[in-house]
């Protein structure tokens, strides 16, 4: 039985949460109202698996509906019975303004609109610049057949203005759905060919139908002087906790809020042409420019799915959906998603996205993102610091360099811009020989490897000395703004004069470019404010590569080819260098949002300690929460191990680790585990470095061949594609579902891993979570040296944590995350083996760092035994538990029903019941029937009516279902 939803008033706010919150929950989204309400940003912390997302979304979504206030409300009541049958409604809102939507003779779209009093030229949209080039190759053709002319003979009145087109969104709006309920029939042919003739005319859109901009209606409520609604974006640490958190939306009341999610190409692709591809992005451009005479159908198809009414009530997304709903409508309308996610952007009250996409300034710039006087919510925030460093900060590669200049010198060589891309070659001149000056002035740092480092300041002076300075570097953004612009001159094709496409650089180049110039723009900023924060760093170092041989002539100048088996490539050392401009204060990043948005929110389930996020990103949180777990102290065993089952101390050093005795000791230690504990385990190492060893290490002494026999072994990969992770996954959740011979599956995973962070690991997919040792960051990475060096300057003057105290918080924070695999939702239980001496001999510093719910229950074990004797009975009693009568209705649990990653509606069965819900009832007064109409009648059971209108000679299409 499911649970009832309850409402709650906070601030003045009404809540509707599908169930009885939590304290914890009641706690976090108070925090957010007050937040809300006083335009103050917000620091919460709440454990994994305590409803953290679903009080998010409640809250913010809860207060955003609230500031629409009564009026807009009442509005949106009235439309409500319209919105259910679009159909009816739309014809009804063409007839009250004497509107005429197909006219028979032309098959076009008269509409009658007041003049106004300004004109104002607005941005194209995306949809407004489909097929134009397929259009204008058309436009000839159609000035030749009278067919396709306007009426002359109509004349309206000097205040209205006739305006002569087709309007997509509601050609296919209707068309569509008569081919999808045709197929087979003999009017197949006949839509499919309407559908032909509406997409290729003119893209511009009614402004009296529903396909009108939401956008231009936004500015216009904005001049009326009404109340502008922030918007909220949403952003999470990977696209899978993406899923996770519109599963939880769907549970809401709020689940058919107008929503996007923005991705990359990586995940929304769906030209087959394009997806298979690494280089997506690239192939896509390409596409989109129409190289070779090619261009992408899928893109050309965007407006079919590029608004929220299509969308809801067309399509049948008419709830919380995630990317996968999106990507397989997309192919089954040969629609692009990508495209369509970021129309969707502009009526969508609440936007999901990966937060990077909200810190990275690049990133904002390519979406086209404005966060100003927005809300701000990111989840799963512990990691923001990092983010916001790498969103500021810069890696050139020296080779990509010299190909951007060997571009920008064809350029200027072909005059092709020269007087823009002039200047912008000789900055990348002037930089290649400062970088081969300096290789002298490099220092030996480890094997192979040498390094230069500079500070902000002196980096400055050098770029002066090499002409560039605030005003120079102005002009250089300008340049490049305008040589990445599209334009088209006169020329000669195929003999004949027309319209040219002048060159512009590759995508390689512009993004050599723009991140050079995104570091200077921060270096320069505010009279050079942030020139401390910036070390910038040249390395230098040795990679193999793959090199196959080249062909090489006999004598009488034929080129023989080996065989493929002799033409393997041999290995060869290659040096590599490269430029990195670091940014050590995620300030930097966060100056860009914390003066514009209107209010941050900030959490996570491992945010402890919560002062140093004040001091790191320069932002002020006036308020904070630490929350409790909702899980009784009893469901859960956390216990620290210092010696193994042969008595071996285990302190996982960079000493002890390398050494057999600790590997074969782990190992050991490892195969009771999971002989104690049944079904899913997951073990937590360091390192990829340590990971790759202890597999050797036990594959040789014939431990691996054990762990097999008793679990499914499967560990983490460094790296891969998306596909073979998740089918990583699947075989990890099916051997603990199906555990024939074995008695379920063993994950041996990284922390910072794809694992560890944003997974759910729920009930027996982890009974126990054993971690080996901490995880610190490498201190013989150049970067974490220079970012402790500088929070050591500035800990005094800015607040910030001295150096060994921010090395220690990166190891706590990564440990925390994988701990908090296991416990998932209320019911859950399972066990935290934390594997290392150091936590029992100085718990005072080691214990500390631990998250709040997991440090109040910690035990420590003297012996291996003792450990053991107290997992078995842990165990044990929690089966018991499991095989009595348990309210499994938990409010925060993370699972969804099975098939709640499906769409709203079946594609057949939606069409049927989205059909019935098109038929207006017998109270409604259709339109027709004040005007003078012949319906022309079929018999099928869904059938369209063919409206005729006498004094306006139209035809107007109608749904009707007859039973």
């Amino acid at each position: 039985m499911a649970a009832s939803p309850v409402e709650y008033t906070i601030g003045g706010v009404k809540i509707h949460f599908p169930c009885k919150a939590y304290p914890s929950q009641l706690a976090m989204m108070n925090s957010i109202i007050r937040g809300l309400n006083s335009g103050q940003h917000c620091l919460l912390e709440s454990p994994t698996g305590s409803g953290k997302s679903l009080a998010l979304l409640c809250s913010a979504l809860g207060w955003q509906r609230a500031q629409f206030g009564e009026s807009d409300l009442t509005d949106t009541k009235e439309t409500s019975v319209h919105e259910i049958k679009p159909l009816y409604w739309f014809f009804w809102y063409i007839a009250q303004n004497y509107v005429t939507v197909y006219n028979a003779k032309n098959l076009m779209c008269c509409v009658s609109v007041p003049l106004p009093k300004e004109s104002q030229p607005q941005k194209q949209s995306i949809a407004s610049r489909l097929s134009e080039k397929f259009q204008a190759s058309l436009s000839s053709d159609r000035e030749k057949d009278d067919d396709f002319q306007p009426d002359r003979k109509r004349i309206r009145t000097a205040e209205h203005k006739v305006v002569f087109h087709t309007c997509i969104y509601c050609c296919t709006f209707i068309l569509d759905l008569l081919c999808i309920t045709f197929k087979g029939s003999t009017y197949h042919f006949l839509f499919l060919s309407i559908c032909f003739f509406f997409s290729i005319q003119s893209t511009e859109t009614c402004s009296l139908c529903p396909c009108a901009s939401t956008k231009d209606s936004t500015k216009d409520k904005d001049r009326d002087g009404k109340k502008n609604i922030p918007k909220i974006f949403f952003g999470t640490r990977t696209h899978k906790q993406i899923t996770q958190i519109a599963h939880e939306l769907k549970r809401t009341v709020y689940s058919g809020v107008p929503m996007s999610i923005l991705s990359s190409r990586d995940h929304t692709c769906v030209n087959p042409e394009v997806a298979p591809h690494f280089n997506r992005n690239e192939r896509c451009k390409e596409l989109l420019e129409g190289k070779d005479g090619r261009s992408c159908r899928y893109y050309h198809g965007v407006q079919r799915m590029r608004d929220q009414y299509t969308l809801q009530h067309v399509h049948g997304l008419n709830k919380a959906w995630d990317i996968e709903d999106l990507v397989a409508l997309g192919r089954r309308l040969r629609s692009c998603s990508y495209y369509a996610a970021r129309e969707l952007r502009q009526e969508a009250s609440i936007i999901f996205c990966p937060y990077n996409y909200l810190l990275d300034p690049m990133i904002r710039e390519s979406m086209e993102i404005d966060l100003a006087g927005q809300i701000l919510v990111l989840d799963e925030a512990h990691n923001i610091e990092d983010c916001a460093r790498e969103s500021a900060s810069f890696t050139l590669d020296h080779n990509s360099l010299l190909m951007s200049k060997d571009e920008l010198d064809g350029m200027v060589n072909s005059n092709i811009r020269r007087s823009k891309h002039e200047p912008l070659r000789d900055f990348c001149y002037s930089l290649i020989n400062w970088i081969q000056e300096s290789q002298g002035l490099m220092s030996e740092r480890g094997y192979e490897s040498a390094c230069k480092v500079w500070s902000g300041k002196d980096i400055l002076g050098i770029f002066h000395s090499l002409g560039i300075t605030a005003a120079t570097f102005g002009i250089l953004k300008q340049n490049l703004a305008a040589v990445l612009e599209k334009e088209e001159r006169n020329g000669l094709v195929n003999g004949k004069e027309d319209m040219v496409q002048i060159p512009t650089i590759s995508s390689t180049t512009s993004t050599v470019l723009k991140g050079l110039f995104m570091v200077l723009d921060f270096l320069y900023r505010d009279n050079c404010r942030f020139s401390e924060d910036y070390r910038v760093a040249l390395q230098k170092s040795y990679e193999w590569t793959k090199q196959v041989p080249p062909d090489v002539p006999d004598a009488q100048g034929f080129i023989v080819r080996p065989w493929r088996r002799q033409r393997q490539g041999v290995s060869v050392k290659k040096e590599v260098l490269k430029l990195s401009f670091w940014c050590l204060n995620p300030a930097v990043a966060f100056s860009d949002l914390s003066g514009s948005v209107q209010s941050i929110v900030l959490t996570s389930g491992t945010l402890s300690p919560m002062g140093s996020f004040s001091s790191e990103l320069g932002v002020k949180f006036s308020i904070q929460l630490e929350a409790n777990h909702v899980i009784n102290k009893s469901q859960v065993w956390v216990g620290t191990v210092g010696a193994g089952p042969q008595g071996r101390k285990l302190c996982a050093t960079f000493q002890h680790t390398e050494t057999y005795a600790f590997q074969d000791e782990v190992g050991a230690l490892l195969l009771h585990v999971c002989q104690v504990v049944a079904k899913g385990v997951l073990c937590f190492l360091p390192s990829y470095k340590m990971l790759d060893k202890l597999r050797d290490r036990w594959t040789k002494t014939g431990l691996w061949e054990k762990l097999e026999q008793q679990k499914a072994v499967i560990t983490e990969p460094r790296g891969g594609g998306k596909g073979d992770f998740d089918d990583l996954l699947q075989t990890y959740y099916d051997a603990i579902k199906y555990c024939d011979d074995r008695d379920g599956a063993l994950l041996i995973a990284v922390c910072r891993g794809k694992v560890s962070e944003g997974l759910d690991f729920t009930d027996d997919n982890a009974r126990a979570v054993v971690t080996i040792g901490i995880p610190f960051p490498n201190i013989k990475d150049l970067q974490v040296e220079l970012k402790m060096k500088y929070n050591d300057q500035h800990c005094k003057s800015r607040g910030l944590l001295p150096g060994h105290r921010w090395y220690e918080i990166q190891a706590y924070r990564a440990l925390n995350q994988a701990l908090g695999r296991c416990i998932r939702h209320r019911n859950d239980w399972g066990a935290l083996i934390l594997v290392d001496d150091r936590y029992r001999n100085n718990p005072n510093k080691y214990i500390t760092g631990l998250s709040k719910w997991v440090r109040q229950l910690v035990q420590h074990h003297d012996t291996f035994g003792n450990a053991m004797q107290s997992l078995v009975a842990f165990s044990q009693v929690q089966q018991k538990m499991m095989v009595a009568p348990a309210d499994t209705q938990s409010p925060s649990s993370t699972l969804s029903s099975p098939n709640s990653h499906l769409p709203a509606t079946v594609e057949g069965q939606g069409l049927s019941k989205a059909s019935e819900a098109q038929t207006p009832s017998s109270s409604d007064k259709p339109f027709w029937t004040t005007m003078d109409f012949y319906a022309i009648v079929r018999s099928n059971s869904l059938m369209p009516i063919f409206l005729l209108c006498k004094r306006r000679n139209s035809i107007l299409f109608y749904l009707y279902n007859k039973n």
